[in-house]
């Protein structure tokens, strides 16, 4: 693994990005200054067997959250992972149910020496699938930058896609109509552009797909079920919308009941997805795991904060259902050097071992990149890499695309 400083700069890149979907590429700073969140001209270079290795080990870390899922389930350990009453009796039927699932992604510390880390597995809502499935690879056909890129995302998800979609349709002897549903509260286009690509991919398996935004889905007092503006029952519905909030919702009662009746609306991903995408999942994959020592070497040591070992004075605290860095604090020797402002914490906090992300220096600074390992249908299916330059990625990182070289 290598950071390339000067690679080709595409003529009118900035047009070419936003056209591939990327129209959120303009970030303003805290200081009021815009700058580009895409990176053009340096990239990350790995060789084929580093990927093949990567690979390798995020389809271990997929088997090892799946464990972990069994671990709460079969212990009942939803009030020690944080997740609501509400919640729980849902999360039990569709994680013993399987209904449609299709991506995750796993944030990984990676150096190239060694297995990766985790950091965080984003198996909810995850986003920066436009700049990994489409926009880094339309860089890597223009610029001809490396060999290969680790990037089958576009194919794996239309295939999940047709896997799930007409699986349900057996199951319920309806052809389904997909919303993807994303919410007015994110300004700046990620989330819908997220799920027009999202819908392109469900159109390319087959199967019908209308965009709504969250706020427009509408309850019937009469029949306890869900709607579009149109009037059409909602079959299957992709949500960009985290289900932390959704169960705390003013319908989330609703749609959790109306889910659990036959007829009911299918939501994508799944309420169990709730076992996954809070940062309790650590602290259980280490308790799991910790004492293997060929699997421990893919997590950090992490616990509850609560049961924090006293001799620990270098760690990272993390709110359960954080986003983008908030409220992350990075403690040396006893004291927070670093932390980002944020609106979480009230649910409960991890600990997590310090391990610094590596740091690939170049004429402008340091460069600190986490690698975003993304998952389809449970499997290892491409690469985005965000960097920063401090030590917390949040949403002032920089996203860098990736090459693979067949040495």
């Amino acid at each position: 693994m290598r950071r390339v400083e000067a690679g080709v700069v595409r003529p009118g890149w900035e047009a070419e990005i936003e056209s591939s979907g990327l129209v959120y590429n303009r970030t303003t700073t805290p200081g009021g200054d815009v700058r580009s969140y895409w990176r053009e001209g340096p990239y990350y270079d790995f060789t084929s067997d580093e990927v093949a290795r990567l690979e390798g080990w995020v389809s271990q870390l997929f088997e090892m959250c799946v464990a972990a899922g069994d671990h709460v389930v079969e212990n009942d350990l939803f009030d020690r992972m944080g997740i609501p009453l509400i919640a729980r009796s849902g999360i039990r039927a569709t994680w013993e149910g399987e209904p449609p699932s299709v991506y995750g992604r796993f944030d990984l510390r990676y150096d190239g020496s060694g297995p990766p880390k985790l950091l965080e597995f984003n198996a909810d809502t995850p986003t920066g699938l436009v700049e990994a499935a489409v926009a880094q690879w339309n860089w890597h056909l223009f610029t001809g930058q490396g060999r290969d890129q680790w990037n089958a995302l576009h194919e794996k998800l239309v295939a999940a896609w047709q896997r799930n979609l007409t699986r349900w349709e057996r199951r319920t002897g309806v052809r389904p109509r997909v919303h993807m549903a994303w919410s007015t509260s994110d300004a700046s286009g990620e989330d819908r552009m997220t799920v027009a690509y999202l819908m392109d991919t469900v159109v390319q398996a087959g199967y019908e797909a209308v965009e709504v935004v969250v706020e427009d889905i509408a309850l019937d007092s009469g029949d306890g079920r869900f709607y579009d503006p149109a009037g059409r029952h909602l079959d299957v519905v992709f949500k960009l919308y985290p289900w932390e909030w959704l169960v705390d919702d003013e319908f989330g009662a609703a749609v959790l009941a109306d889910a659990a009746r036959p007829g009911g609306t299918t939501w994508v991903e799944p309420v169990y997805k709730m076992l996954w995408s809070t940062k309790a999942l650590l602290p259980v994959l280490w308790r799991l795991f910790g004492g293997d020592p060929v699997l421990s070497q893919l997590l950090l040591p992490a616990y509850f904060a609560d049961e924090m070992p006293s001799s620990w004075r270098d760690y990272v605290r993390k709110p359960l259902w954080g986003r983008e860095g908030a409220n992350v604090e990075i403690v040396r020797d006893g004291r927070v050097v670093t932390s980002l402002p944020g609106r979480y914490g009230t649910e409960g906090f991890v600990v997590q071992e310090f391990a610094p992300l590596p740091d690939f220096a170049g004429v402008d600074g340091p460069h600190h990149p986490v690698l975003g390992a993304w998952v389809v249908d449970g499997e290892p299916a491409g690469l985005g890499i965000r960097e920063s330059d401090g030590l917390i990625t949040d949403n002032l990182s920089f996203f860098v695309p990736h090459t693979v070289d067949a040495r």
